[in-house]
């Protein structure tokens, strides 16, 4: 009787299959929650006056203000000119000037300050601002050296009481009518000059001694509340830096610099994910489970069917090949005639069975039968097949 298993999986099997994943993405989806619930998605740039963070500049303001100097951040340039007062004046900060276009940095340098501080401004910024100093290097490739503490070596008021202090990064050479302050490797890293307003341009090649982090070390401090609080108000210039690359040309990106930088490590991740996930399937962690068959197939309906198929293909010759070559394997055993190749030579098994049947077949009813031409028709197929049954009843009955 044959029995009929069903395919489909049960649902108790689904959930044994699949609970250790769910229980893992239920896993990260709980984390990023927290995460995201409980993290600070709160970032700054560098430099940033409003940033706690060691690169941060918060440290400094705080100081600032305690000695009464008023400091406001902007990003639009008019507010530049209109906080100019004929009676006052006011210290601007740019920290990233080179990221600023053509405009901006023009309407910067209309706008009248007292004096404008320039952090690590590149020879495009110089030029439009600070045309009396030049920077070393290129654009692409500045020159410039780790900060590291310095001796003032030079007349700015502000450096001579800071003393020794932190200077570094790029390197600029000074022309005539300008201060230059903390030298390395023989240029300075801090120039005072006079813009073409009229007013003070202060050049650094570095802000680390601004920062959280370095404010205590060294003449830090006194340098940044000499360079910055010099007057009542400081304005903290931190246009909208992400407009500013927006409008400037940009060279043909590759696929793979258009994806944000978290999808590559998404990425990664997921693949970390799959490939231990392979190796956890890959690996058996328990005994051999076996398997419904979806039916039981009796070894005749197997045989039945490849017949039909010779049958339908009228392969007569390849249904004789196969019942010749399945009694010669069967009958070289029986007669002590090895197989080389899975199959016994045919003169040596045509000379055993002559030996062992003698007058009763001759040679050549047996090459006819195990080696002879196919049949041309059905009744002639069934005939082989019955006299080969026959010779091997005979072999082994003599």
């Amino acid at each position: 009787m044959t029995t009929n298993t069903p395919l489909s999986p049960t649902a108790r099997q689904l959930w044994l299959r699949t609970r250790w994943f769910l229980a893992g993405g239920a896993g990260l989806l709980l984390a990023g929650l927290l995460v995201a619930g409980l993290g600070d998605n709160t970032s700054y740039p560098s430099l940033d006056p409003r940033s706690p963070d060691a690169d941060g500049t918060r440290a400094a303001v705080q100081l600032l203000r305690q000695r009464g100097v008023t400091v406001t951040t902007t990003g639009n340039p008019a507010d530049l000119a209109a906080a100019d007062a004929p009676s006052g004046g006011d210290t601007v900060v740019v920290p990233l000037p080179d990221l600023l276009t053509a405009d901006q940095l023009d309407a910067l340098g209309r706008a009248g300050h007292r004096r404008l501080v320039l952090v690590s401004p590149g020879p495009v910024a110089l030029g439009h601002l600070a045309p009396g100093v030049q920077a070393l290097g290129t654009t692409d490739d500045p020159l410039a050296l780790g900060s590291a503490g310095t001796d003032a070596d030079c007349t700015l008021a502000e450096a001579e009481r800071a003393g020794h202090a932190e200077g570094g990064g790029r390197l600029y050479q000074a022309g005539p009518g300008t201060t230059a302050c903390y030298p390395r490797s023989g240029h300075p890293t801090l120039v005072r000059t006079t813009g073409g307003s009229g007013g003070e341009v202060i050049v650094i090649g570095s802000g680390r001694f601004l920062t959280n982090q370095r404010l205590a070390q060294d003449g830090n401090a006194a340098l940044a509340l000499g360079l910055l609080g010099s007057q009542p108000r400081l304005t903290w210039y931190l246009p909208d830096y992400s407009a500013a690359a927006a409008t400037a040309p940009q060279g043909q990106k590759s696929f793979t610099q258009l994806i944000p930088a978290g999808w590559h490590w998404a990425f990664l991740q997921l693949a970390i994910a799959a490939g231990l996930a392979a190796l956890w399937r890959g690996r058996r962690l328990g005994p051999v489970v076996s398997e419904n068959l979806p039916v039981v197939v009796r070894a005749s309906e197997t045989t039945e069917g490849r017949a039909r198929l010779y049958q339908l293909g009228k392969a007569r010759g390849r249904a004789a090949d196969a019942l010749r070559r399945a009694a010669r394997r069967r009958l070289a055993p029986v007669l002590a005639v090895p197989l080389v190749h899975g199959e016994p030579s045919g003169d040596a098994l045509l000379a055993a069975l002559t030996a062992r049947l003698g007058e009763g077949r001759t040679p050549g009813e047996l090459t006819a039968l195990l080696y002879g031409p196919p049949p041309t028709d059905d009744d002639a197929l069934l005939r082989l097949a019955d006299d080969l049954d026959a010779l091997e009843r005979q072999v082994r009955q003599p």
